[in-house]
């Protein structure tokens, strides 16, 4: 590795070896344990603060060339906010004890950091398999029995993923001899670039092969889903811009996504199963951003990636905060939250605020630019569906949660609160406050962004901040209309995961269904021939026991016995006799030694 560049994800590789060597009594010190899970990220946020644009880290590794760092606008405005939302995730969860929570989270940010400075396809894979393995130990931490379960579908669906990426890149290489990682032409795409797609597309959560998300990360440990909201469906944000600016289906997928997500995230009961639909959601935007493919769109894109990992990581530690206090995140079972939990109410609505769009919360800078991006690119059914999602956005996330979480009708929680570490407010709080300095200060973001732009985006024109609060308003509107029907109720809702969760049990079904009938034959070939058979061998055996064993080691027994009764009798204690025997054996002895002789 070159000295000009450290690499982020070797900070979090070398922590993810350390944790497990330190002596459990210096381990169990918050102060020390927190302060080495934070040496990384702040590692991480003075390498990309302070490097330069170039090409870094080149490896020969299966007789090819890795190129670990490929640092330019695009891969440094992913790798800022990665470790900034590592910092934070650190911080909010410092009191965690557990090494595994520290090993998997360390390892699932360094397959970011290193899919988004990769070079290549290859190196993209091996990183991208990192973060598929780190992310599914991050659900298993909340060692829950669905947890468990959520896990190993998590894993299946990414396993699934990369090999679509795989069959891609190993086709890409046949057919051109290279695995560069370059922009595919969208009038032109290959086979194996349409696979390729495909493998990234599911870590984006692209409708349909979204069903992972909303089922996995409401079972993520509480500080666990932090990074998760963060890094898997980003950093497939960023290898769609690298790789498929411009692409249609991109732009027609992204906006189907957009209000996919909002309609299960209105109908939806546990707050992080709303939150996690609305990753789905907030996720299309930059999918159609990207398809769309104008220089605004792709800024908005990369724009909005960059504000969704701040105000979603702070939505996450916010219902996490809930769920640690109180027990549960079911939003049927809480209100009333307020009074007892006010700084978590407080930060909550900033990053309500901010994903809904409010004008002065990084959400508005950031939305607000792909919409008019798709207008200004004369795509109006793609910007029409951008805007009602934003809608449906406002009424679950801005409305519908902290209403039914803090208040519901509710004049105070009656139930038993857990104590609040105070690690949890500081993260809180930081996410909270770059949220409302972004918006109020956009250049803190705007200067960052890759694409050139004849004229730079201003979000606070009068008619934009006009139709936000116009948009806020109705959807306030259309909340009271329909608060009766979207009531909180206890159910879950599967959408496609229901078609997906039958092919499992139908493909069980297909290989359990013959695999069992070949052990019904089998054991009636065993009860009526093999029992019978093993019945006979034992009657064999028996008798073999009987006349061969018995009567060898029976007569062995009886000899010895008749020969220590004739030795009895020999033994007259009379030396006469003694003397009379030595004489004739002598005698004996003599007489064949002079016949034979």
């Amino acid at each position: 590795m070159e000295t000009s560049f450290v690499h982020p994800s070797m900070a979090f590789l070398a922590l993810a070896a350390i944790v497990p060597l330190v002596p459990k009594g210096l381990w169990l010190n918050k102060a020390f344990r927190g302060t080495l899970g934070l040496v990384a990220p702040l590692m991480a946020i003075a390498s990309v603060m302070s490097v330069e644009p170039g090409m870094y880290g080149a490896v020969e590794y299966l007789d090819q060339t890795l190129t670990l760092g490929r640092v330019d606008k695009l891969s440094l405005v992913f790798g800022q906010v990665f470790a900034i939302i590592a910092f934070i995730g650190g911080i909010y969860g410092m009191h965690v004890e557990d090494r595994g929570h520290y090993v998997a989270g360390s390892l699932y940010v360094a397959g970011g950091f290193g899919c988004v400075f990769a070079g290549d396809l290859l190196t993209v894979f091996l990183f991208w398999e990192l973060m598929s393995i780190g992310s599914t130990f991050l659900i298993w931490q909340a060692r829950t029995k669905e947890s468990v379960r959520a896990g190993f579908r998590y894993f299946v669906y990414h396993t699934v993923g990369g090999l679509f990426l795989l069959a891609g890149l190993l086709l890409k290489y046949k057919a051109t001899g290279s695995f560069a990682f370059t922009a595919a032409d969208p009038t032109a795409g290959h086979l194996y670039d349409w696979l390729i797609l495909a493998g990234f597309c599911v870590n984006a959560a692209v409708v349909p092969l979204h069903a992972w998300l909303p089922d996995a990360y409401p079972r993520a440990s509480i500080a666990g889903a932090v990074y998760m909201c963060a890094f898997t469906t980003k950093t497939a944000v960023y290898v769609l811009a690298r790789g498929f600016a411009g692409w249609e289906v991109l732009a027609i997928a992204g906006t189907c996504m957009a209000v996919f997500g909002v309609l299960y995230a209105c109908i939806e009961n546990n707050a992080r199963r709303i939150l996690s639909y609305h990753i789905v959601s907030q996720v299309g935007y930059m999918v159609a951003g990207i398809g769309i493919g104008t220089a605004m769109t792709l800024n908005g894109a990369v724009a909005h990636a960059y504000a969704h990992i701040l105000y979603k990581g702070l939505l996450f530690m916010g219902t996490g905060a809930i769920l640690y206090a109180v027990g549960t995140a079911k939003l049927d079972k809480l209100g009333g939250l307020a009074y007892k939990l006010p700084w978590v109410m407080v930060w909550y609505m900033v990053a309500a605020l901010s994903i809904s769009g409010m004008p002065l919360f990084n959400g508005f800078i950031s939305k607000t630019m792909t919409i008019t991006g798709a207008a200004e690119a004369h795509r109006v059914f793609l910007a029409l569906g951008m805007e009602i999602a934003a809608v449906g956005t406002f009424i679950s996330v801005g409305i519908k949660l902290p209403y039914f979480a803090f208040w519901g009708g509710k004049k105070e929680y009656t139930g038993e609160i857990k104590p609040l570490p105070f690690n949890m407010y500081v993260g809180m709080g930081i996410c909270g406050l770059l949220c409302i300095a972004q918006g109020v200060y956009p250049d803190m973001l705007y200067r960052y962004l890759p694409m050139a732009v004849e004229h730079q985006f201003e979000p606070w024109h009068i008619d934009k901040v006009i139709n936000s609060g116009l948009l806020l308003g109705f959807s306030g509107l259309a909340f009271y209309l329909t608060r009766s029907v979207i009531k909180p109720h206890d159910y879950l809702n599967l959408d496609f995961d229901w078609f997906y969760r039958l092919i499992g049990r139908v493909t069980m079904r297909a290989v359990c269904w013959p695999v069992s009938k070949i052990d019904d034959v089998w054991t009636e070939v065993y009860r009526t021939v093999g029992l019978k058979a093993l019945v006979k061998a034992g009657s064999g055996t028996s008798v073999f026991d009987k006349k061969g064993i018995d009567t060898v080691v029976d007569g062995s027994a009886y000899s010895v016995r008749y020969l220590g009764k004739v030795g009895a009798k020999v033994q007259t204690a009379n030396l006469q006799d003694y003397l009379a025997f030595a004489t004739v054996l002598g005698l004996g002895i003599f007489a064949l030694v002079w016949y034979f002789g």
